[in-house]
């Protein structure tokens, strides 16, 4: 029987449990509103026309390697009701990095290797976190799903067809 957790049941992490989510590579990201609310815009004709709260997040999402200069972004795509990114860590171009404590909750399931500077988890959670701080002053009700998904990108091939995959995310939406 799975645990429960504040008289919940839980699932499991779908995180790879002996994988530093901190180390060097490349990883798809995932990330979904809450019920899937169409927060962030809408796709007409192929293309993706931002809501305000879409700018957002677009916005957000560009600023991470200023807050964490060992990442580089990939493709990335904001979406009606979900957003796609591709973040790549670099480690040897690592820098110290005081991130003032904000109240900011890292943990994103029980291992403590969740918790750690730099890594997935945490960008992830800070970047959830100043999205959703401006977007309820436009929607009071905003709401991202709890988690999000992540795949670790194992070579070039990969990477390729997962850009590809994001950059024609809007088309493929506004062709169904």
């Amino acid at each position: 029987m799975p645990e429960k957790f504040r008289g919940k049941y839980r699932t499991t992490s779908m995180r790879k449990p002996e994988w530093d989510y901190g180390n060097d590579g490349a990883y798809f990201i995932t990330i979904c509103t809450k019920d899937r609310k169409k927060s962030f815009g809408k796709v007409g004709n192929g293309v993706m026309e931002r809501s305000e709260i879409g700018d957002l997040v677009q916005k957000f999402w560009a600023e991470i390697p200023g807050h964490f200069p060992f990442v580089e972004l990939g493709e990335f795509v904001v979406m009606p009701d979900h957003f796609h990114g591709i973040i790549v860590i670099n480690n040897n171009s690592r820098k110290p990095v005081e991130t003032p404590n904000l109240g900011v909750s890292t943990v994103v399931d029980k291992k403590e290797e969740n918790r750690k500077p730099g890594t997935i988890g945490v960008m992830i959670n800070q970047f959830k976190r100043i999205c959703t701080i401006h977007a309820r002053k436009i929607d009071p009700n905003f709401s991202w799903q709890s988690r999000y998904y992540d795949h670790i990108i194992r070579d070039d091939i990969a990477f390729n067809r997962i850009s590809e995959y994001i950059r024609k995310n809007p088309e493929k939406l506004g062709s169904s």
